[in-house]
């Protein structure tokens, strides 16, 4: 379907086709309309699959089409200061077209950011995107005015109540207008985002949206490794799979797939990089020679995870965690291809561990996991839930990072 059959004001449809985007995602496509007819939502769905344009589109469009005030309108809470500058940049964007204004609130900053927000707030800014810990902050120094807030929107509500958000979250709804909108998304569903959506939510749709799982041929595996000690670990990876004619290394950065490739050019190997900066020409070369078996290994970021039919790859490694689950199953899925078999291994350090956990929930099969061989070197212990709680800092506070203004003025 496309946006243009959803019923969007025309300042948003002309932002969506500004942005180069057409048709809406399946999450976007079943959301939309339930929420523009003013009914609340708790959404399954990962990170990738639009779920951010599927709760932010139909609010701004609730919010042109009632003519927006000079008080807030929207809450969004999420529970780290990066995601809250992605959404806030997504609202942006939308709403190039129109006057409404939006600010990420998040810790970290100094006293001019917080001033900066402070003013905003007693604005009256229509959309707040926040985490939790920064809100309540903010809440607790009484000039917050949320008697007028219509929408409350709880954006990856699984990793906030994995962090220890609860009470925080309850705290902060308990403050909002009785009569409201709310909509509350979630990559997982276990009894506990049940609990908390029958505690906030009034006969909320139920919209789930599957991701595709791994293959069966494919064999995963995955090994706690510090990361100065990977590159020696997938030289032994490789040396000790001879039978594995085709290799693909995934790196998350562009950056990393040169630094790797380096490396494995100074053990002499027959190896070639493929990134964003690569043009269309220079990557099917690369790819043929791969394809006729000139080059055993391709260092690749997720550009080459989608998209690519190369026949009979028999070992992918995953050099870190990948950000999504749908990443990790587009990455592995390049071997075990046509009902053949392959393996996948993942390199996972200290801080990644949450990160795949929270990919084998979703893909709900867990990964056998190992130690790395004792010459190499120390392997960290497996122990996600630990590595988690030690993060929690982090996640109630953190730096404007990207140098981002927190509060847009108005267009005239």
């Amino acid at each position: 379907m496309n946006f243009n059959e959803l019923g969007l004001n025309d300042s948003i449809i002309e932002s969506i086709s500004y942005m180069g985007f057409n048709k809406a995602t399946p999450i976007q496509e079943q959301a939309i309309p339930s929420i523009l007819n003013g009914e609340d939502l708790i959404g399954c769905a990962q990170t990738g699959t639009g779920k951010t344009a599927a709760f932010v589109l139909p609010i701004l469009h609730q919010l042109l089409e009632r003519g927006h005030k000079d008080h807030i309108s929207t809450v969004v809470i999420c529970p780290t200061r990066e995601l809250a500058i992605q959404i806030d940049q997504q609202i942006q964007g939308f709403t190039y077209f129109s006057s409404i204004e939006s600010i990420a609130i998040y810790g970290g900053g100094d006293g001019d950011d917080w001033s900066e927000q402070k003013k905003a707030i007693l604005k009256g800014v229509d959309i707040i995107v926040a985490t939790p810990g920064k809100f309540i902050s903010h809440l607790n120094m009484g000039y917050m005015d949320l008697d007028k807030v219509e929408h409350v929107i709880l954006d990856e509500a699984d990793r906030m109540l994995d962090i220890g958000f609860h009470e925080d979250i309850m705290k902060i709804v308990g403050h909002m207008p009785k009569k409201r909108q709310t909509l509350m998304f979630s990559a997982t569903m276990p009894p506990k985002i049940r609990d908390l959506s029958n505690s906030i939510l009034t006969n909320p749709k139920e919209i789930s949206i599957a991701i595709s799982k791994p293959a069966e041929g494919v064999l995963q595996a995955a090994y706690m490794c510090y990361d100065p000690m990977k590159a020696d670990f997938v030289k032994k990876l490789i040396d000790d799979k001879p039978s594995c004619k085709s290799i693909i290394i995934f790196s998350s950065t562009k950056k990393q797939v040169g630094d790797i490739v380096r490396t494995l050019r100074n053990k002499e190997y027959v190896v070639e990089g493929i990134s964003s900066d690569f043009d269309q020409s220079q990557r099917e070369d690369v790819l043929n020679r791969f394809r006729a078996r000139n080059i055993r290994v391709i260092v690749a970021t997720d550009v080459l995870s989608r998209g690519i039919d190369i026949k009979d790859i028999n070992l992918v490694i995953n050099y870190n965690v990948p950000n999504d689950a749908e990443d990790y199953v587009h990455r592995i899925g390049r071997t075990a291809r046509a009902d053949t078999t392959g393996i996948a291994i993942t390199l996972i350090n200290n801080e990644e561990q949450y990160k795949f956990l929270r990919i084998e929930r979703l893909i709900e099969k867990e990964v056998m996991k190992l130690p790395i061989p004792a010459e190499i070197g120390e392997s960290p212990e497996w122990n996600p839930t630990a590595q988690q709680g030690r993060g929690r800092g982090n996640f109630r506070g953190g730096g404007n990072r990207g140098g981002k203004k927190p509060f847009r003025k108005k267009r005239h």
